[in-house]
């Protein structure tokens, strides 16, 4: 048996070219704030940039690794439509992410609840990290883990304290 001669063409398959990288590392987050309609706010996160588009949106963008926790409330006529809370990790280009409603790609979600009961008790629990010294932004982001579970399970989280806060900081230093 003989191969096939060298005047016949072969198919080749050609593989596309690859994608360039995009020149825009950021988590780019809208927030809309039209009172008692829409109102869209970061709770806690360090934004590298944040740009006004007009009296009611503008966009912050948080840089890859940062933490931030975003909330969206909504209402019409006849009550709250929307109410949720997102604690989100921004993520690298090339890592997995999931998407969210105005937060352009998406993040690593660490945290989510919805429905105004759990998100007040995840907004107490984020004042009480902040009455310990800690910004939000800088706890582990396991701990956003566990109270997400903790929530789901019907259960109270843990307390964050500045131990866990230490055992974190340490850990990370390792890591790096």
């Amino acid at each position: 048996m003989t191969g096939p001669s060298v005047s016949s063409p072969i198919p080749r398959a050609v593989a596309p070219a690859p994608t360039s990288p995009t020149s825009d590392p950021f988590t780019h987050v809208e927030l809309t704030w039209i009172e008692r309609r829409i109102e869209n706010w970061i709770r806690f996160g360090r934004p590298a940039h944040a740009q006004i588009l007009d009296r009611s949106r503008r966009i912050v963008s948080f840089a890859p690794g940062s933490i931030f926790a975003f909330v969206r409330w909504a209402s019409n006529d006849f009550g709250t439509v929307v109410s949720r809370i997102d604690v989100v990790r921004a993520v690298a280009e090339g890592e997995a992410y999931q998407t969210l409603p105005f937060v352009r790609p998406g993040g690593e979600i660490l945290l989510r609840a919805d429905g105004w009961p759990k998100v007040e008790k995840v907004l107490q629990h984020i004042d009480s990290v902040e009455a310990i010294g800690v910004n939000g932004a800088d706890a582990a982001p396991d701990h956003w883990r566990h109270v997400h579970n903790r929530l789901i399970a019907g259960h109270m989280p843990r307390a964050y304290t500045l131990e866990r806060h230490q055992a974190w900081l340490k850990r990370r230093e390792c890591e790096e």
